[in-house]
């Protein structure tokens, strides 16, 4: 990996993200434009949000299965407003195998449409409900301006599915999954987010209500990390999903969607990366501990590398993921950069000295310099780093949570407001009626859009002046500019 330095967040942020995800492994582009090529390092790193998020979906009882990648086209055109809002990003297939296809395939943009002919055969009575769905898969949407994790033409994500028997058990489905997502995103990925519902004009294509989680990168900038949908019946009535109810009476399902993607990847390099490269939180880091021996001569290296040898098996095998760099011919120095820009939580150096000390100097990513390093007796080494790794991954949510907050405003001077307080790459919090025209105003003006009305609204149970047209306003939203 190359030991050049990556580019000041402060001089050019973009430029700075690209640099990270490419010095440290995580991806490399693909000779098809928009693509990108997940290296092992970016896929340990996917591998962990999977991990978080299916063990959260299966304590909630989904099941996961898998759908096919091609969709007949007339399967999307059963819903209106869902071909309309998908119909510039679709890639779809006229030719195989050499020969023209009776009806063009689409490739899986999304798969509300073919899980919900499924779900027509699956379900008949009032008994296979709820039907509890999950996806993980890969889909393609043909987008314009593409960037490695955060926006590509094909990317990887789960997408879950589920039918209900009333609205309101379809409504507490999705509101549950809102806050799955929300409970991965605070404590596995330690990103503070901002959970709510999206306005009319961003709300998914053929979904009664959308909502997401909203978090804010280093650059102010806003992320929609994951969102969740409240279908209504627009699928079941399209794709006829019904079942007799307890009276004998056929009743269309109610059903929800959700999903999160490798975004989420990109989001976490964004919450917490600094000028020296990745930071990541412990629970989700491919390698949560990287142990550096440090030794002059043969006579020094024996005693040095059993210690490591011994240390590592302990730490192994009470869970924590440990790498020991052993690579030959690289100073000790070029090493701690190395593991620094890729993120790792903790560093443990062992040299003769500690041999003979009975200790290891241990160097946190998540505080720089000096004020990171400490030493500590070998004795006791797996309770000494898991709480060491406990405290770094309580410090980086402190350090996003603290930095979030002191960029969210309260609007109260008027519609100049809003925009100076956009316009300065803050997120601005104002009442808003959630009208098309107000949302495109401030589109125009500032490039951004609402972002969500939060859930945990500050003002319960009052209502306001629309900060844009001065109509009454029952929600404040935030807006911001996003990715």
């Amino acid at each position: 990996m190359s030991q050049q330095g990556v580019t000041p967040q402060s001089e050019d942020f973009s430029k700075w993200y690209t640099d990270v995800v490419q010095k440290t492994d995580l991806a490399d582009y693909s000779p098809v434009r928009g693509c990108m090529i997940i290296k092992p390092y970016g896929y340990e790193l996917w591998e962990g949000v999977k991990g978080g998020l299916d063990r959260r979906f299966k304590a909630t009882g989904h099941r996961n299965a898998y759908f096919p990648l091609f969709i007949p086209e007339s399967f999307l055109k059963k819903e209106a407003e869902h071909v309309e809002g998908f119909s510039p990003e679709l890639a779809v297939v006229t030719i195989g195998g050499g020969k023209q296809l009776e009806e063009p395939l689409v490739v899986r943009p999304t798969s509300e449409t073919i899980i919900g002919w499924a779900f027509q055969k699956w379900i008949q009575s009032h008994r296979d409900l709820p039907l509890l769905i999950n996806q993980w898969a890969n889909v393609v949407r043909w987008e314009l301006r593409t960037r490695l994790f955060l926006r590509t033409m094909e990317f990887l994500w789960q997408e879950g599915h589920t039918a209900h028997a009333t609205h309101e058990d379809a409504l507490e489905e999705t509101m549950r999954m809102l806050g799955v997502y929300a409970d991965f995103a605070i404590n596995d990925a330690a990103i503070p987010v901002i959970q709510g519902r999206k306005s009319s004009q961003e709300r998914f294509a053929g979904a009664n209500a959308s909502f997401s989680i909203e978090a804010m990168m280093r650059d102010r900038k806003a992320l929609q990390a994951g969102t969740s949908h409240d279908l209504g019946q627009n699928f079941a009535k399209a794709f006829e999903i019904q079942f007799t109810d307890e009276s004998n009476e056929l009743q269309y399902c109610w059903t929800t969607s959700w999903g999160l993607s490798t975004r989420m990847v990109g989001a976490i390099i964004m919450t917490h990366g600094d000028d020296q490269g990745l930071r990541l939180p412990p629970r989700l880091a491919p390698i949560q501990v990287v142990v550096v021996p440090i030794f002059r001569s043969d006579d020094e290296r024996g005693p040095v590398v059993e210690t490591v040898e011994r240390l590592a098996g302990a730490l192994r095998e009470a869970g924590v993921r440990v790498h020991v760099d052993d690579r030959e011919n690289l100073s000790p120095g070029f090493k701690f950069n190395d593991w620094e820009m890729r993120g790792v939580p903790l560093r443990m150096e062992v040299g003769p000295k500690d041999v003979a000390k009975n200790s290891v100097a241990l160097a946190r990513r998540d505080i720089p310099g000096k004020a990171g390093k400490e030493f500590v007796s070998q004795d006791g080494l797996v309770a000494a780093i898991r709480e060491r790794l406990d405290a770094i991954q309580a410090n980086l949510l402190q350090q996003a949570t603290e930095f979030r907050d002191s960029h969210l405003h309260e609007v109260t001077g008027g519609y100049d407001d809003l925009i100076r307080v956009i316009k300065g790459d803050e997120w601005g919090l104002a009442w808003f009626c959630g009208a098309a025209d107000c949302e495109q105003r401030v589109k125009e003006d500032a490039q951004a859009v609402s972002r969500c009305f939060p859930l945990e609204q500050p003002h319960p149970g009052e209502t306001g002046a629309c900060v844009i047209c001065g109509g009454e306003a029952k929600e404040m939203a935030y807006f911001a500019k996003a990715y």
